[in-house]
Order: structure tokens, then sequence, then C-alpha cells
């Protein structure tokens, strides 16, 4: 993997009224004409993507969005696509002209506060209308991270820089709010064992992103990280001096992973792992028992956060579906969506399985479990279905000992 994936960035989007100058302000980000900018209102027509390296910040994805002002024929299905933007952003950016201010404005801060979402106010065009100090502090009343200047002319660079130094700050916000993927549950020096089968869902000459996420947040801790295949697992058990202090297991081979592991050995699954850390586990842990309620014409839906061509015996369509009719009936009708697909009324399903959203932001699984929540629709994962059909959901569970009790 040479570049990280876009559900490992962090995602920064732009939003504002129709020419504000976001398309400007992202091209005074990246140092090149990656959006087209005009006076002609309403250039930007769909959401346009930057990733790029925000240091010290690290690897983030810049959205460009369309006019929240937007009344063309076409307005409406293009705000649509920048509530989308809002929904996956870790840090919003409002961006305004010299005293403008409105309940459009005022909508773009609600929306930042119902999601505890960092927040930066960039001022634009001041060398068309200057900002007084008093608007400069209004604005400061939402946010701490206001900054203001222009995108043309010599103070073109000095005002890319505030830009980024806003955006670096607002991003560390975020980042005390993120929940690490295994790093809390191991110390410096320990081994953890990370079981990788390699079969036809695995990339030629690659490891899946769980496996990878997990190595490097393995060696970030200073931990020890001995990666096998499944029929190696035993051996390396027994080549070890003393028990390792975890194992990690794709979910495909949970059964046999839990029948090889000793008793004082935790243990869990890549897709748990990953469900922590991009959703609610807890929540997705007391939606397993929904599953057990599932009667004959029963709808439930499989949603992957990734658009993969489907494989033989593929786990979200194949495997997955053949494990939940074999356990609650074959006459549960299974739907799958992928990718961004994830529709927005879910009230006619009784149950929803999710992957471990990988290919996601955490903002984008959060909101997708507000969505389902808001319809009084359980929502588990990938790992913790499977777990549960093979009868070994305490033993993966163990690592968190305060979801225990809601599988006793």
């Amino acid at each position: 993997m040479l570049t990280a994936p876009k559900g490992l960035r962090t995602h920064i989007g732009l939003f504002g009224r129709m020419n504000v100058g976001k398309s400007s302000v992202l091209n005074t980000l990246a140092n090149q004409d990656v959006a087209i900018t005009s006076a002609v209102p309403g250039t930007t027509t769909d959401v346009v993507e930057k990733p790029m390296e925000l240091l010290p910040l690290g690897p983030v994805v810049i959205m460009d969005t369309a006019g929240l002002d937007d009344e063309s024929a076409l307005g409406t299905a293009r705000k649509e696509r920048t509530f989308k933007a809002m929904e996956r952003s870790d840090v919003m950016v409002l961006v305004v002209e010299s005293e403008q201010w409105g309940e459009l404005e005022e909508s773009v801060i609600h929306r930042a506060r119902q999601r505890h979402c960092p927040l930066v106010i960039i001022i634009n065009k001041v060398d068309q209308r200057a900002v007084s100090a008093a608007f400069v502090e209004r604005l400061r009343g939402y946010t701490r991270h206001v900054v203001s200047g222009a995108c043309v002319g010599e103070g073109r660079a000095a005002f890319g820089r505030a830009i980024r130094e806003a955006l670096i700050a607002a991003g560390r916000e975020r980042e005390t709010q993120q929940q690490p993927l295994l790093g809390d549950l191991i110390s410096a020096g320990d081994v953890v064992v990370m079981i990788v089968p390699i079969d036809l869902e695995a990339p030629r000459g690659r490891l899946i992103l769980p496996q990878v996420h997990a190595i490097r947040d393995a060696l970030d801790h200073n931990a020890l990280a001995l990666v096998v295949k499944e029929h190696q697992y035993r051996d390396a058990l027994q080549q070890l001096v003393a028990p390792p202090a975890l194992v990690i297991c794709d979910s495909q081979v949970v059964d046999k992973m839990v029948a090889e592991t000793p008793p004082q050995v935790r243990c869990t699954t890549f897709s748990i792992l990953m469900a922590r850390m991009k959703g609610e586990l807890s929540e997705q842990v007391q939606a397993v028992a929904a599953l057990r309620a599932l009667r004959a014409g029963d709808r439930v839906l499989i949603a992957e956060a990734c658009s993969h061509h489907p494989l033989p015996d593929d786990i979200g369509r194949e495997k997955l579906p053949r494990w939940l009719r074999r356990s609650y009936g074959a006459e549960i009708a299974i739907e799958v969506v992928s990718g961004r697909d994830f529709p927005q009324d879910v009230s006619g399903y009784k149950a929803i399985i999710h992957c471990g959203a990988c290919m996601l932001t955490r903002e984008e699984m959060l909101q997708r479990l507000r969505i389902a929540r808001s319809a009084g629709i359980p929502v588990t994962n990938y790992g913790l279905c499977i777990a549960a059909l093979h009868g070994v959901l305490p033993r993966v569970l163990e690592p968190f000992p305060e979801l225990l009790r809601l599988v006793a």
C-alpha cells in the first residue's frame, strides 16, 4: 500500500454559498489548480476531492462542494451531495465573504454542532471588501478557528499558511475523539499474533486494509506483530517462548482460531476491531440479539463499504447469507448494498449487518448508525455476526470486558 486510503484520511469539507471562493481556497491549499474557478455562480456542480498531505496532521482529503444556495434545476441534487460530504467530514470549513451572514451560515454551524465536528470559518475575498473587527469577533463566538484573507495577490501565500494552521489545529481536536484500533489493548514489547488467510479476496501482492492497519498500529505501539496463515497458527504458538498478549484473526476463520487459542489468551477479529474504531461497538454488540428474533419474510440488509467485484463465495454476498439462512431460516430476505449506496430509509428492515467500514471515515459510519437508530433498526457488524453464528461471540469480546455483560 503506497498511499493512505481515503478511509484513513482526515476529511475536510469546504461549505458555503455559491461564488464565495470555496474552489479558490482548495486551489490555494493544494498550491495548484485542482478545481475550476469562475466568477459565474454555480461553477462547482459536484464534490471535488483532493487527497494531499497536510503535515504534521498527515494525509487528508479536501472536499470542495457545490453552493448551498443553488436554486438551479439541478440545485437540489447538488445540495444533497454537499450534505453527504458534510456527513463524512472530520473538519467542517465554512467559507464566507466579508460581512456576509444569514440563515444558511447558521445552518452549517448547527450541523457542525450536532455532530460535534471541529469548525473553521474562512472569510474570503477581503481584497474586494474589507472585514470589520466586529464581524471577526462575532464569528469567533462560533469557533476559535477564524481566518481572513484573499486567494489572490501578494497575500495569497500567507492566507494559505493561515488556513493550513487552522485546519491542523481543528484536525488535532478531532484526533482526540478518535478510537484507536488496538493500541489501548497492548503494551510495548507484547506479541500480537495476526491470522491472515490468503484466499481469493486477498488482493494479489497485498493485504486487505484492516490487516495492514493492525500491523502498523502494533508497530506504532512498539509491539511485536507475528503474521501467520490459519494453518500455521498452532505451530506459531508452540514456537513462542510466552503466550501472545492478543490474537486477531479474519472472521472467516474465527471458529478455528478460538479452538486453537489457549483460554488465558485474549482474542478477537479484525472486523470487530474496525467496528470499535469506526462506530459504536457496544451498540453493535447489543444488535446481535436482533438476529435471534428473525422470522420468515423478514428483510435483512447487508452493507459493504467497498465496491469490489463479487468473487466466488464472497463473504458478504454468499457466505454470510448462507450462514444466516442456515441458522434462522431460508425464508429470510437478504439484500446487499455497497459503497456509498446506503439507503436513507431503512425502516423496512429488521436488522442491518455492516462490514468493518475500513473504506469509510468514522463520521460516515456514525451517520449510518444515526440513520438506523432514528428508524429503530439495529445495526451489527460482520465480525460480531459471524462470531455469534459460530457460537464464539463471548470469547472474541474478552478484550473488551465491559461488553461481556451484553451477551451474557
